[in-house]
């Protein structure tokens, strides 16, 4: 069975809500169409595997800071070595990487994915200069690796995407609230000053709860001219020695 097919099938088999069907009318705001990767689309609509449902959207207002319903937080106390700087939420899929099923010559990984009970090859692709912008990244911020899609795709690629570390956490589709159609990372329940997070994202569905708190960047397909990770380097040289990054990243809006 073929990507679309696997799509189709899980599609149906599905229970309870679930995204729009891509293409399909009346697509939430911030949705992205089809065409813009074939694997986050499949992920989107994979829901069997998931552990349990994802959590409906925050009673909280969002820009106050949230906990799980238990009382636990998405992140574990801050490490020694991060102590004092910001935390910065990274996308995956079209931020630092772009995968598919369709075979490419030059793909720096090809992961298998087990989808019922049958082995799919994903071929993945490297933004350019993302090994340089990640260690940077390592060095300036707390990061953490926050995806919509699941585990058993995002947590092999990030296994030979991050060779350096710079990842202080991971988290995947279980750690996303779902909310009119689309998974939105609720930076509220991660356990940091908001004031002090940043989120690096090229969809702003992703980051719809909290878009003072974004820095967004251009979905990232197979130019391998694009500069953008190097480009912005300068920019989150500047923003990590901040205390506050509402002011920053509201200048940074306007001027770009």
């Amino acid at each position: 069975m073929d990507g679309a097919g696997v799509i189709a099938q899980l599609s149906r088999d599905e229970p309870g809500p679930r995204p729009p069907r891509r293409g399909a009318p009346g697509l939430a705001l911030g949705q992205k169409p089809r065409g813009r990767g074939l694997l986050r689309s499949l992920f989107c609509c994979l829901c069997q595997g998931d552990p349990e449902p994802p959590p409906r959207a925050p009673l909280l207002p969002p820009d106050e800071p949230g906990a799980k319903a238990d009382g636990r937080t998405l992140l574990p106390e801050v490490q020694p070595q991060d102590a004092g700087k910001l935390c910065a939420v990274i996308d995956l899929d079209e931020t630092l990487v772009h995968s598919s099923f369709k075979p490419v010559s030059n793909a720096d990984f090809i992961i298998p994915v087990e989808i019922d009970g049958v082995i799919h090859q994903v071929y993945v692709l490297k933004r350019p200069h993302v090994d340089e912008f990640l260690q940077r990244m390592g060095q300036l911020f707390e990061c953490v690796l926050f995806t919509a899609s699941l585990a058993k795709y995002a947590d092999p690629v990030a296994d030979l995407l991050d060779k350096r570390g710079a990842f202080r956490a991971r988290l995947f589709r279980e750690s996303c609230v779902f909310h009119r159609g689309n998974y939105v990372k609720d930076l509220s329940r991660l356990g940091r000053d908001l004031r002090r997070v940043l989120i690096v994202d090229n969809s702003p569905a992703s980051y719809v709860f909290h878009p003072n708190n974004a820095v967004p960047v251009a979905s990232w397909f197979d130019n391998m001219a694009d500069t953008e990770l190097l480009d912005l380097l300068p920019f989150f040289e500047g923003l990590s020695r901040v205390d506050d990054v509402y002011s920053v990243l509201r200048q940074h809006r306007t001027s770009s």
